[in-house]
């Protein structure tokens, strides 16, 4: 039997696996596909307080000789967010989005700059209004201020590059991202090379009086991020079945065809930037709430190739796919970190095994799962 009929088999037993369990799910009854899905999100919410073995390898009392597993969860959740934003760009629109961590940086320095006390930007505020030593902006009003300045970046970032398509789109947003983090930390209003601290949370700037958002305990972190997490996993699925979503799989497509069936490309795309720009800004704003500091090298162009990394390896177009994807590329590195710098080339190596074997993704969509077995089939019984 030759390699190529092996891989062959290989691919339509993986295609009609993933495809068949999607399939039994969504034949049962809506009240059994509810309960589930509620039995999910229970776990979800007690994930932090469980115990399984080779799982929450971490301690949980106390930070020392590792990170707290709770707070890898709340990473977690983080980049499952910022994976569900990329994936309407790249994964409904189409659209190959290489700078994605500028939205993610501006997100988390809108919140920076308008909520703590020593942010230049509420220092200079104090002084042109005379306010009060110590005001700054509420926790609860930043998170809308980052909203929308991560939406008009979008927007500002789609308006004149949206007409290129393929690698000199690509091109162009990843020097949108090295754009940003090479202004913070030039420009002396975001706090340079020293960035900010005592960045705000829902109980104010970090201090140890916090009773619930401490600088300790992250289970109340990880469990703010999977609420907003669940939320907009709901909102872009209601979007998705829209006639927007519609739209944008018929641009992904084919482009010329949609605007030969009257759907204007440059209009849904230009959504698509910026709904998946407000989802990074919520993802930055989060992160930057709970790290109390950030500065301009979290931000750099390999975070960005992470963030799309996720997407891929989860399989663009399903939001389950992606979901995964980005959990596992977030937890795996914390998993192996006792092996130092190797866990990297452990990591690299677990990446290329997944592309060779599902290049199509963890969980494809059903329309890539089809077209992975349509593939196979037309590959040749033998060389």
């Amino acid at each position: 039997m030759t390699t190529t009929t092996s891989r062959k088999r290989l691919l339509n037993g993986l295609s009609d696996a993933t495809g068949g369990i999607g399939d039994r799910f969504r034949a049962l009854p809506k009240w059994q596909r509810g309960l589930a899905f509620l039995a999910f999100v229970a776990f979800l919410y007690y994930l932090p307080l469980l115990g399984i073995p080779g799982l929450t390898w971490l301690r949980t009392d106390s930070i020392e000789g590792g990170n707290n597993w709770a707070g890898v969860l709340f990473v977690c959740a983080v980049y499952v967010l910022i994976a569900i934003g990329l994936n309407v760009v790249i994964g409904l629109a189409g659209l190959l989005d290489l700078g994605y961590v500028g939205f993610f940086a501006v997100g988390a320095y809108s919140v920076a700059l308008f909520g703590s006390t020593q942010s230049p930007v509420v220092k200079a505020l104090q002084e042109r209004f005379d306010l009060p030593q110590g005001w700054a902006v509420a926790w609860a009003i930043c998170i809308p201020i980052a909203i929308a300045i991560a939406m008009i970046s979008g927007v500002l970032l789609g308006w004149p590059t949206l007409r290129l398509r393929g690698d000199y789109l690509a091109i162009v947003t990843l020097g949108f991202g090295e754009i940003i983090r090479i202004v913070v930390r030039n420009v002396s209003w975001s706090g340079g090379p020293h960035g900010v601290a005592a960045i705000p949370g829902p109980e104010g700037a970090p201090s140890a009086d916090n009773q619930v958002f401490g600088l300790i305990d992250a289970k109340p972190w990880y469990w703010l991020a999977l609420t907003v997490v669940l939320l907009l996993v709901l909102a872009v699925r209601r979007l998705e079945n829209s006639r927007v979503g519609r739209a944008w799989l018929a641009v992904r497509e084919d482009e010329d065809a949609a605007a030969v069936m009257g759907v204007y490309p440059f209009k849904y795309k230009l959504w698509a930037f910026a709904i998946g720009a407000a989802l990074g800004g919520i993802s930055g704003a989060l992160f930057a709430s709970r790290q109390g500091f950030i500065e301009p090298n979290q931000f750099n162009a390999q975070l960005s190739i992470l963030f799309v990394a996720m997407v891929v390896v989860g399989g663009a177009g399903n939001m389950a796919g992606v979901a995964l994807g980005a959990f596992l590329l977030a937890y795996l590195p914390e998993r192996f970190r006792d092996f130092a710098e190797w866990r990297f080339l452990v990591f690299g190596l677990a990446l290329v095994l997944v592309m060779l074997l599902r290049p199509q993704g963890l969980i494809p969509s059903r329309r890539r799962a089809r077209e992975l077995k349509d593939r196979a089939e037309e590959v040749p019984a033998s060389v």
